[in-house]
């Protein structure tokens, strides 16, 4: 296996085609439109000519998108991304109905291989049964709207010791043994939030509205449901998430505040605050794994060569081609992702080192999306390589726990090594409940579209405390709690995108957990569920990782209990 990825042959599209207009492209979905198919074979050569030019559509927004998040600042990337939006976007839709009925109602399309085409086919069925004309327009200011939370939050820094930083840079200051620095910090960076709360939620208020029309056009009661048909839910439905956020609370929690009340001790203090989760007893060093991103860079690479060369050949390859921007700055939108690029194949990954544990831990995730990313180049459709997130992110989450054996290329001090796998291991465990609020809390927003900000407000904090357990202490701080929902980036720019980490954890376990056992046959089942893409359903693909879909109250028992039993043997 080798990630020497070549871009995608045009065959349909002249190899020079450049997207600076709707006028650029319309021909060819006008052409796919009027095409005469007469037989089996010429319907894969048309779906391979629509393949071809969704290809290079998709690659054409992605990179107008990485330019404008690398840079907010810069006004004519923004107007770039718009455009498309606003332009194009909307022109583009009518068509792949269009053609989509097109699709569906060849008489040889009964004739396409069903296991190879069953998902997709389903897909486009779901597309159909969702379009409306009047969404059209809807859908491009929504893309426009979303964006705009990075442009705020993008602009946000604290001045810390006569210094700028941005949000991510000044994180680090949580691991200072000076806990009155700490506090200090994190009231800062409250504050700074606090500043533009009222544009966020302005912004999230338009978003609400607009994302709620779009789902009564389309004849649904609600966002919610509506959003749960479009993202391709097929294999669970509503009531499962909610099983979910009670199986949390139910095993998760005492562990949660086990680990807490873990650190309370360690830290010796009477209250443990919000301030204090990322500090270490005095005496104990903040860990260091990286000086520069370079070297966090090289890092990577050597730890995915050892665990299969393949996946240290990816981000090697990514690096070559320049599709790496990891370091924080200030005019850089937050977070981090890994970008598919339908064409070029090699995925762009964007993120905000900023010399902590959490960066190692970031740049593994997204590592291992970008795996997926190459697996699933070769794929005969670009459709075929839209895999659900519930897979994705198992490549994602689990490639954060088998690394964990070779955390040494980070970690000369053993004692180090033993406290960066307690870090990642408790990490595992305390992101159940943030999932469970965060999902809980989009639930109750979309089935209450016309709430007041004060109902906001009062239903966040009541969730919040539903799962926030019982040993941090939170006094004092209950005009930035009020307003906490707001640094998550999914709920503005991928909604419903976030009980998607829960499922994958449980399949990281699970993988992990056969890891343990077999490193070698692991491997071997996450690279073959990753390959297959979109191509087979859900529990097809967790089967092909040797996992059953299950996300019951008593596989999460379970799993966490296994979990736990690991964080305890790192533990002093």
């Amino acid at each position: 296996m080798t990630a020497d990825i070549k871009k995608l042959e045009r065959h349909y599209l002249p190899q020079d085609l450049t997207i600076s207009s709707w006028e650029v492209i319309e021909p060819f979905f006008k052409e796919l439109l009027q095409r005469e198919i007469d037989s089996k074979q010429e319907l894969e050569k048309w779906l391979k000519d629509m393949s071809e030019l969704e290809a290079a559509i998709n690659e054409d927004v992605c990179w107008r998108q990485i330019q404008m998040t690398c840079d907010t600042a810069n006004k004519a990337l923004e107007e770039s991304f718009n455009f498309f939006c606003l332009e194009i976007q909307p022109k583009i839709q009518p068509y792949a109905f269009e053609l989509n009925k097109k699709l569906l109602n060849s008489p040889f399309t009964k004739e396409l291989d069903h296991d190879k085409y069953f998902t997709y086919l389903r897909s486009i069925r779901k597309s159909i049964e969702l379009f409306r004309e009047e969404n059209v327009p809807i859908e491009s200011e929504i893309a426009v709207l979303q964006q705009k939370y990075g442009m705020i939050t993008g602009q946000m820094s604290v001045e810390v010791e006569g210094k700028t930083y941005t949000l991510q840079q000044a994180a680090k200051f949580f691991e200072s043994h000076n806990r009155a620095l700490r506090e200090e910090v994190f009231k800062k960076i409250a504050e700074r939030r606090y500043q533009d709360k009222d544009k966020l939620n302005d912004l999230f208020t338009q978003l609400i509205s607009k994302r709620n029309q779009q789902a009564l056009n389309a004849g649904f009661k609600n966002y919610r449901d509506f959003k749960f048909k479009q993202l391709g839910r097929f294999d669970y439905v509503k009531e499962d998430t909610f099983r979910f956020h009670e199986s949390v609370k139910l095993h998760v929690l005492p562990l949660v505040n086990k680990i807490h009340a873990y650190k309370k001790e360690k830290l010796k203090v009477d209250r443990l605050r919000p301030w204090d989760m990322e500090a270490e007893a005095e005496g104990t060093q903040p860990l260091t794994p990286f000086t520069t991103v370079t070297e966090l860079l090289d890092k990577t690479i050597e730890v995915f060569t050892k665990l299969r060369p393949f996946f240290g050949d990816c981000l090697r390859k990514m690096n070559e081609m320049k599709h790496l921007d990891l370091e924080s700055r200030k005019g850089k939108a937050p977070g981090g992702y890994n970008m598919p690029l339908a064409e070029t194949g090699a995925p762009f990954i964007f993120m905000n080192a900023a010399k902590s544990m959490h960066d190692v831990t970031t740049i593994v995730h997204e590592g291992g999306h970008a795996i997926q990313s190459f697996l699933t180049h070769n794929l005969e459709l670009s459709s075929f390589k839209d895999y659900p997130m519930e897979i994705a992110e198992v490549a994602s989450m689990a490639m954060e726990l088998f690394s964990m054996d070779y955390w040494d290329v980070y970690f000369d001090d053993p004692d180090e090594l033993r406290r960066a796998k307690e870090h990642q291991l408790e990490r595992v465990i305390i992101l159940f409940p943030w999932i469970a609020v965060i999902d809980k809390f989009q639930h109750w927003i979309y089935e209450n579209p016309e709430h007041t900000l004060e109902e906001r407000s009062k239903k966040w904090m009541e969730i919040f405390n539903e799962f926030a357990g019982d040993v941090i202490d939170y006094t004092g701080l209950e005009k930035y709690l009020e307003n906490g929902w707001q640094k998550q980036l999914h709920l503005y720019e991928v909604p419903f995108y976030y009980i998607e980490y829960g499922i994958a954890q449980l399949g990281a376990i699970g993988l992990w957990k056969q890891f343990k056992e077999n490193p070698e046959k692991a491997l071997d089942n996450y690279v073959n569920a990753l390959s297959l893409g979109g191509t087979k359903t859900l529990p097809e693909l967790y089967k092909a990782a040797g996992l059953k879909f299950d996300f019951s109250s008593e596989n999460i028992k379970s799993l966490m209990e296994f979990v736990n039993v690991e964080l305890e043997k790192v533990q002093h």
